[in-house]
Formats: structure tokens, sequence, C-alpha cells
């Protein structure tokens, strides 16, 4: 049986990486900046501007994953209904956590 705790950060359920499609759909819930191109630039749930070719960069201040609303280790699925994208220090807050209380990057 598969460890779930043992994968990595913006990974499916299986451990492997998202579809380019994925990623790219996942991008698309976040919330546009007004003023700023929402192709490159966005914010994710908690507020934290995120940045597209940043995707997995954890050195970046505009890093950002996939996140799963319902984590794995809780039966969450890889249905596009179920991801989020999140700055990597809010994923990284959130863990297996619940879906609040895990902003850390609001700016």
């Amino acid at each position: 049986m598969f460890n779930y705790y043992q994968r990595s950060p913006s990974t499916q359920r299986s451990g492997n990486s998202f579809s380019t499609d994925t990623i790219v759909a996942v991008w698309m819930k976040a919330r546009p900046i007004p003023g700023k191109d929402s192709n490159t630039y966005r914010k994710d749930s908690c507020g934290a501007e995120i940045k597209l070719s940043e995707y997995g960069n954890r050195n970046s201040n505009y890093g950002w994953e996939v996140d799963h609303v319902v984590p794995v280790s809780k039966g969450g699925s890889d249905q596009l209904s179920n991801l989020q994208p999140l700055h990597w220090r809010n994923n990284a807050s959130k863990s297996d956590g619940p879906n609040y209380g895990f902003c850390v990057v609001t700016y």
C-alpha cells in the first residue's frame, strides 16, 4: 500500500507530477490581481501573490503549489474540484490539516 505521507508537495495521490494541463487549470482558479497580467500573476485563497512561472519553486517569494483541499491522507481525490493553487508557504502550513487557519503569507 502506498504511504501518502511520503508524497512530495504538489503531486498526485500516486506521487506523480501533475500534467501541464492540470497545473494551468489549477492556476486559473487563483484570483486575478487588478492592474497585473493574470497570465503571470494571481493571488491564492489567502491573498498571497503567486507567479505562474514559479510553480513548484520553494525558493521564490511567488512560488506556488497544487494543494488538495481535502488532503490525500484523508481520502482527497485528484479531481480538479479538490485542487487549489496555494503559495508554497501556505501549502506547507496547511500540510494535511483542515482548510482553514493555515494562511501564513497573505500580502
